[in-house]
Order: C-alpha cells, then sequence, then structure tokens
C-alpha cells in the first residue's frame, strides 16, 4: 500500500466526491480541489471567513461551504470557477447547512430552529418551513430523492410533515405518538417512515407516506430506551439498537420482533472466527552490515509492521467500562450496518475499541475502523436460513 505526502487540512474537512474524482480539503478560509488519481490541485477557491463544514453536491458538480459564525454559505462551481453563488441568512443566523439529493437546492437551519430556508440555485427561489425541530435526525430525504421528511415542534406536541422535493409543497402534516421526537428515517423503498422517541421512552412508530400509524414496538419501560436504528437495504428488517446492549430485529410484515442480539463480552460460538493483530519488527539477519546498508536499515528497522492471527475460542474481547459519572458516556449499541445481501448485520457497543463499522460493497466483508488500526475481516457465508432467521 502507497501513501501519498500529508496535506494540510482544518476541522477534519477532508471529502472524495461522490463519483470518486476528486478530492476537496479545507484550510482555514481556502478550498482544494485536487485530482484523485494525480492528486495535483485542479482548483482552488477563498472564502469570506474559516470553513466549517463542507459537502458535495450529488453529480460532484458543486461544493458547499458554511461559515456558521457569520450566517454565511458559499457554493462553487467545478465547471465554472469562476461562477460562485452567496447566501447570507443575515441576523437570524445559521446552525446547519446541507445539499437536497437533486444537488441544486440549498436546506439552511436557522440559529433556535425558527426555520428551515430552501435556496434554488436555478431559479434563485426561495421557501421557508417553519417549526423544524432540534433533534437527532430531524430531516431525512427518501432514497429516490423525491420526498422530504421533517421533524416539527409546535404546541408543545411532535409532529411530521412529507414535503415533495420537486416544488416543496407539503404532501402530509401529522401529528406523531411521542413525547420528545428523536429522530425520523425512511426505509429504502420509500414505502415506511420510522419515527422514534428520546431515549427516556424506548417507542418506536411506523407511518406510510400518507401518514397512518401502521406499528408501535416498545420492548421495554422505565430505563433508557432507543440509541441507533438502521434499516435493511431490502426494507423487510429494521434493526434498534438500546441502551440495554440489544440488538432487536423487526419484520416489515407483522411488525414484530423476529429475534434479539446481545454483547456478550466473550466469544465462545464455534462458527465465529476471530482475528488479532500483532505487532512485530523486522529481524536484523547478521552483524556483518555494510555502510549502505546500515543507511537502508535505519529507516525501516523501527518501523512496526503487523500481521493478523486466529485466535483460538473461547476470547475475551476488550471492554472499557464507561465513567458513569461523567456526561455522553459509552453505553448501547451505537452504531450498526446491513451487508448489502441483508444477511449480516454489523453492530458497535458499548466501550468496544472501535469508531466505525462499514460492509464492503460485495457484502462478504467488514471492514472496522479502530482508534489504531484498520481491520479487514473475511467471512464466508454460511448455510441459509430460514427468511426469519436470515438476520445475523
Amino acid at each position: 500500500m502507497n501513501f501519498s505526502e500529508v496535506f494540510k487540512q482544518s476541522n477534519q474537512l477532508c471529502r472524495v466526491s461522490p463519483d470518486g474524482k476528486y478530492l476537496a480539503t479545507c484550510v482555514q478560509y481556502r478550498l482544494v480541489v485536487r485530482d484523485v488519481n494525480t492528486l495535483q490541485i485542479l482548483h482552488l477557491y477563498t472564502c469570506l471567513d474559516q470553513i466549517v463544514h463542507m459537502e458535495w453536491s450529488s453529480d460532484s458538480l458543486f461544493i458547499l461551504c458554511a461559515m456558521y459564525k457569520r450566517g454565511l454559505v458559499q457554493v462553487w462551481s467545478l465547471e465554472q470557477p469562476d461562477w460562485y453563488c452567496k447566501i447570507d441568512e443575515g441576523s437570524i443566523g445559521l446552525v446547519s447547512s446541507r445539499w437536497s439529493p437533486d444537488g441544486r437546492h440549498i436546506l439552511n437551519t436557522t440559529e433556535f430552529h425558527l426555520r428551515v430556508t430552501v435556496w434554488s440555485l436555478c431559479t434563485k427561489a426561495v421557501s421557508y418551513i417553519k417549526y423544524p425541530k432540534a433533534c437527532q435526525k430531524g430531516i431525512d430525504f427518501s432514497r429516490d430523492g423525491c420526498y422530504m421528511a421533517l421533524a416539527e415542534r409546535r404546541d408543545c406536541r411532535d409532529y411530521v410533515s412529507v414535503f415533495v422535493c420537486d416544488d416543496w409543497h407539503l404532501l402530509r402534516h401529522f401529528e406523531t405518538e411521542t413525547q420528545d421526537l428523536a429522530g425520523v428515517e425512511w426505509s429504502p423503498n420509500g414505502c415506511v417512515l420510522a419515527v422514534w422517541d428520546s431515549c427516556l421512552e424506548y417507542k418506536v412508530l411506523l407511518y406510510s407516506l400518507d401518514g397512518r400509524l401502521l406499528s408501535t414496538f416498545s420492548a421495554y419501560e422505565w430505563s433508557l430506551g432507543i440509541k441507533s436504528l438502521a434499516w435493511s437495504p431490502s426494507s423487510q428488517f429494521l434493526a434498534i439498537g438500546s441502551y440495554d446492549g440489544k440488538v432487536r430485529i423487526l419484520n416489515h410484515i407483522t411488525w414484530k420482533k423476529v429475534t434479539e442480539f446481545d454483547h456478550p463480552a466473550s466469544i465462545n460460538n464455534t462458527k465465529a472466527v476471530v482475528y488479532k493483530e500483532v505487532e512485530r519488527k523486522p529481524v536484523v539477519g547478521s552483524a556483518d552490515l555494510s555502510i549502505q546498508q546500515h543507511i537502508t536499515m535505519g529507516s525501516t528497522l523501527f518501523n512496526t509492521q503487523s500481521k493478523y492471527e486466529i485466535c483460538p475460542l473461547p476470547v475475551q474481547v476488550p471492554v472499557v467500562k464507561p465513567d458513569l459519572d461523567r456526561a455522553n458516556p459509552k453505553v448501547g449499541v451505537s452504531s450498526m450496518a446491513f451487508s448489502s445481501d441483508n444477511r449480516y448485520l454489523a453492530t458497535k457497543n458499548g466501550g468496544f475499541q472501535v469508531q466505525s463499522v462499514t460492509w464492503h460493497c460485495s457484502g462478504d466483508s467488514l471492514i472496522l475502523l479502530g482508534k489504531e488500526q484498520l481491520c479487514l475481516c473475511y467471512m464466508e457465508v454460511g448455510e441459509e436460513e430460514e427468511e426469519d432467521d436470515d438476520v445475523k
């Protein structure tokens, strides 16, 4: 594996374009766009202040740069480097900015979540949406980009509004049976909208596109509830991760629990394969080395190398005990990801030394990004089970 030289960046703003051709990095108030293959600088843009948020449009033709302190958004074009767009929210402020799925509209959320402003780059039209709720995931777009679900809070009650993204007209508006709505998420097929309550109450509500309540699921009461939620790519399963360290799978027909998974600290299942990274250093073969060999070995002698070994079962997974006296302790299932073929589910629970989980596009390998190393684990697909039990 070859590595390039280190490029400067600020606020961890480094993004690859959706088409994979360009690499954008932000350094203070400058935006640098490079070619992915040659890493040569293609464009250099200068913004009015330090960039705190940067995002590519879906077609990789525009780049959004937000400066929240000044309430400014600047948009740059790769096809026309001299063209740019400046959006000033004025005294009302700015706390969030994002693209719509078509890459031609920008959604700005003002301070105190007073409204969401939709700006069109094509017609210069402006639309205003009132009462957006400040929550974990208050806006979500359907996979085809046709609809937008927005969580709202008015008169001390939670509502959901469904908008058509073509002209941003209101399609449906309905009240939800939640105490404090925490998020909304469309199923991949765009037919069902999942709404869940805050962590103080375990409740998931499933709504149809026209606002009908399809089902409600609650696993327990009087304890911390839902922490994460994930749809399977086929929309057949809904995985719910909670603060009790368990994952519950619902089916799309009856919306009942199909199965439940725990996160034991000791792995003794004979079907599991555990890889452990072992560090090693190059061994010097002989003491009789020439001066040139000394120079060559000097740069590599103390470089750490590693390999992966299969651990015999049972294996004790290292877990960091959370500090319950501090805010936001690492408790519960915080991240989940389905494989592309819907057969496997990767989860991260509590103090496991994993920062993110993602699946390879083939669906047969799992990439775990740890704090110090990248671990690639290949898993063989076993014998197929019945459809209801085909979730691992």
